[in-house]
């Protein structure tokens, strides 16, 4: 198992070799995965919105529907460049290379963040960080969705320990609102204090 979190050239490479590595196009848990996270959303629709790690743009053309607007951001730009080609007809989304935490779109607030199959790509101290630059973007009252794989990988955190961990560090800003886990993943959803 790596212990540092992992770095963008590793997504370069998956990309590279294969245009959708983990068939987001394609796999019957990604359609249910996608179907339980939308049906999770406690509101109908929200002004703004942020996905990081959007990836080909699968999930991010059904989010789009229930948003005014939506960032989406990866770190590989072969990813993202499918995913601008996917949702080309959807005006209200806005793609942005990035590596987060580091590159965080800090001058912008959210409604809602989704972070799907992300946070176990990093080590414990920048979890800590990813849920400070949540913390500071999210709107009072808004929503930040966690939805992690269950099984093996050579991540830095199984999908257990990163919503564990993020969770914690998240705790002085926000409280969770609903917990459901599947056989294959978790879905967490956590809201922000008004007035924190």
């Amino acid at each position: 198992m790596r212990r540092a979190s992992i770095e963008p050239g590793y997504f370069n490479a998956l990309y590279a070799r294969d245009a959708d590595p983990w068939r987001f196009e394609t796999s019957a848990y990604e359609r249910e995965k996608y179907a339980a996270t939308l049906a999770a959303l406690p509101r109908r629709s929200y002004g703004a919105a942020l996905e990081v790690g959007c990836s080909i743009g699968v999930f991010t053309l059904a989010l789009s529907t229930r948003c005014g607007r939506l960032l989406a951001l990866d770190c590989a730009e072969a990813a993202l460049t499918r995913a601008r080609a996917r949702c080309a007809d959807a005006r209200n989304v806005a793609f942005r290379r990035a590596r987060v935490p580091q590159d965080w779109p800090d001058d912008e607030t959210f409604d809602l963040v989704i972070l799907s199959e992300l946070v176990y790509f990093f080590d414990r101290a920048n979890v800590a960080r990813l849920a400070e630059k949540v913390g500071a973007s999210l709107r009072p009252g808004g929503h930040c969705a966690l939805v992690h794989w269950l099984g093996e990988t050579d991540y830095p955190l199984s999908g257990d320990d990163a919503v564990t961990a993020f969770l914690e560090a998240s705790r002085s800003f926000a409280s969770p609102l609903s917990a459901r886990r599947e056989a294959a993943y978790r879905l967490d959803l956590i809201a922000r204090r008004a007035g924190e």
